[in-house]
């Protein structure tokens, strides 16, 4: 388990790679992990007014947990956007990057998370 309070992204990016390269998770796996928790990071700052919000990073019996909290109190809400939209596809992406994802909510904020499993 590794937890990471930072803002920075690429420390986040960073952390969840090198956990997953020591748990032996293949490369492409990897780079489905690592864009979704960019998607979330990126949904945290933006949505949830979360500076820094704090990611934790689980790996457990072949599965990889990753969560995202953030202060924001609205919960997200996957929507179908406007083709034109620049943005708004952020958690259809890690839904199709991921085998699970959701959302806790917390006493203050959320904890957004998503999961996936060793083949």
């Amino acid at each position: 388990m590794r937890h990471c309070n930072t803002p920075s992204l690429a420390i986040a990016r960073q952390s969840l790679v090198d956990a997953m390269t020591r748990a032996g998770w293949p490369p492409s796996v990897i780079a489905d992990a690592e864009l979704a928790l960019c998607e979330l990071l990126v949904n945290a700052w933006r949505h949830g007014g979360t500076p820094a919000p704090v990611v934790l990073i689980l790996a457990l019996d072949g599965t990889l947990r990753v969560s995202v909290s953030d202060e924001g109190p609205a919960l997200p809400d996957p929507r179908t956007p406007d083709l034109l939209a620049e943005s708004g596809r952020g958690l259809q992406l890690v839904a199709g990057l991921t085998h699970r994802w959701g959302v806790d909510p917390q006493k203050r904020g959320k904890s957004v998370w998503f999961e996936l499993d060793a083949a």
